[in-house]
């Protein structure tokens, strides 16, 4: 008969294993083999676990800018990836971890096997200790040791305790890892909003911004047309599209406040990029403002006026404190690698 692994105790060290860790590869390695483990794999390939690693941080740092710091080599390696396998920014996770898996390029490859050279050993230093990479190996081999997984040259292979351990609590460890990994970068980009909603692939916003048309729509129907601040073109009901001032990939919500009609051609044009506060935020202001009276005053419980809450708490709008939320946020999205229009 099995026994079970002590599940306090199991749970004590993998935590510990986040504990003073100067970069992401623990996070990323960890969540990688969860993912394996719930697709029923006990013997995992390390080629496998080491794209999937670059899988999952792939949109936090190609689409959302996040820093995850000077010592964390796995954002160089996607930045390196995405030219060498021409993959988008906002790629699905299949068709990135497929190219990865199946990929002939040495320089790629090589990319990927660098992670060979320290992480799979020293996640386990919790429950084998520290020493040269080939004691850790001998030391997962010792079923005394209770280690999670068995590590050989190219695969890890997972305890069958632990496969039931990992099976039987995955909801609870992937939202473990989640929120460890969120403190951490939240570390290294302070000031930048929304870190826990950067971590995954944005969701395909179709649907919600034609559901979010709805507002500008009753303001072009009582006002008649707009025009866009950008360009200066009539826009009425049914010509326009819902524009981010700024960028859903900095912001990453949906909130009324941040988006405005805009003229189509120039939104597909200023994709990620920022508009000049001197330039545009009088005109953003004044459109929002607009909208938020006829909403107000029209539609007093239209859902849509709860995005404006955090910003004015009594609903009344105030230009002063727009422009203190907005202006610091273009500066932070600017220093976070965001580029002017």
């Amino acid at each position: 008969m099995m026994h079970l692994i002590n599940y306090d105790e199991s749970f004590s060290k993998i935590s510990s294993v986040f504990k003073n860790t100067s970069a992401t590869y623990k996070f990323y390695w960890f969540w990688s083999i969860l993912e394996s483990v719930e697709n029923g794999n006990k013997a995992i390939n390390k080629r496998e676990l080491f794209a999937r690693m670059l899988t999952l941080s792939w949109h936090t740092v190609n689409y959302f800018q996040l820093s995850f710091g000077k010592q964390d080599l796995i954002q160089n390696a996607i930045f390196n990836v995405k030219e060498l396998e021409n993959l988008d920014i906002d790629a699905k996770h299949s068709l990135i971890l497929r190219s990865l898996m199946e990929t002939k390029n040495p320089k790629t490859i090589a990319l990927l096997n660098h992670f060979n050279n320290n992480v799979p050993h020293k996640f386990l230093s919790p429950w084998v200790g520290t020493g040269s990479k080939s004691k850790v190996y001998a030391s997962s081999l010792d079923k005394d040791n209770n280690a999670p997984y068995k590590l050989y040259s190219d695969q890890i292979k997972i305890d069958d305790r632990w496969f039931v351990f990992l099976r039987n609590n995955l909801g609870v460890l992937k939202s473990f890892c989640f929120w460890n990994l969120s403190l951490f970068l939240q570390n290294r980009n302070p000031n930048v909003p929304e870190i826990p909603n950067k971590i995954h692939r944005p969701i395909i916003r179709g649907s919600l911004i034609k559901h979010k048309r709805e507002f500008w729509d009753l303001v072009l129907d009582e006002l008649g047309y707009v025009n866009c601040i950008y360009t200066g073109e009539k826009l009425v009901v049914g010509n326009y599209i819902i524009e981010h001032f700024l960028p859903h990939q900095f912001v990453a919500h949906d909130l009324m406040w941040n988006l405005i009609p805009a003229e189509t051609l120039f939104n597909s044009a200023k994709r990620d990029k920022l508009p000049s506060f001197e330039k545009y935020f009088h005109d953003f202001c004044a459109l929002q403002n607009e909208g938020f009276k006829i909403i107000k005053r029209s539609k007093p419980k239209n859902k849509f006026l709860q995005d404006y809450l955090n910003i004015f708490p009594q609903l009344n709008f105030d230009k002063s404190k727009f422009q203190d939320h907005i202006q610091p946020m273009l500066t932070i999205a600017h220093n976070n690698g965001f580029q002017y229009l």
